[in-house]
């Protein structure tokens, strides 16, 4: 399924692999912007350089914003590492500062999860910072709840808040 879709004046669509550079570099900037540098958190992993590739395998999916050409903002899942089966993660899902509050965090969050769907999975999890509150309360408006403790083994354990979502077809 095609998922390129235009929201507001913004396009939303599956990564290619020429935005590899300017995800990296979203990614090494918001995490840099909120303290999370360091082997213990996703600005470390290797795939960060290549996310195309990443998620070009099966029961995974990227996607990108951007506007006039240029990538503002990344989001994908993939199956939680040493998690329970038809569970997937919320992965590195990231804006520059001026596409937030441009009401896109629900339209990428609702890309991604639809794709979680169709691949069959049940819950959706993610880990988070406590600090990136406005992450949070967008997660928790689009039916996350809290947990207690990270589920799967991502190697991010750095991040300190936890949550997830049924996904219902």
């Amino acid at each position: 399924m095609d998922r390129e879709h235009q929201v507001n004046d913004y396009c939303i669509r599956p990564a290619r692999r020429e935005d590899d550079a300017a995800v990296a570099g979203i990614i090494r900037q918001v995490m840099t912007e909120f303290g999370a540098v360091g082997c213990n958190y996703s600005i470390a992993d290797p795939e960060v350089d290549a996310m195309y590739e990443a998620y070009s395998t099966p029961k995974a999916a990227f996607f990108v914003i951007e506007d006039e050409g240029k990538v503002l903002g990344c989001g994908g899942m993939g199956p939680l590492t040493d998690g329970e089966p038809g569970v997937c993660e919320l992965r590195k899902m990231y804006f520059l500062p001026e596409l937030r509050g441009a009401g896109m965090g629900t339209a990428l969050l609702n890309t991604i999860l639809d794709a979680a769907r169709d691949a069959d999975y049940e819950r959706c999890y993610l880990e988070t910072l406590e600090q990136m509150e406005q992450a949070r309360r967008l997660y928790r408006k689009n039916g996350f709840e809290d947990i207690d403790k990270p589920l799967g083994n991502t190697g991010h354990s750095g991040c300190n808040w936890w949550m997830v979502k049924t996904l219902e077809n």
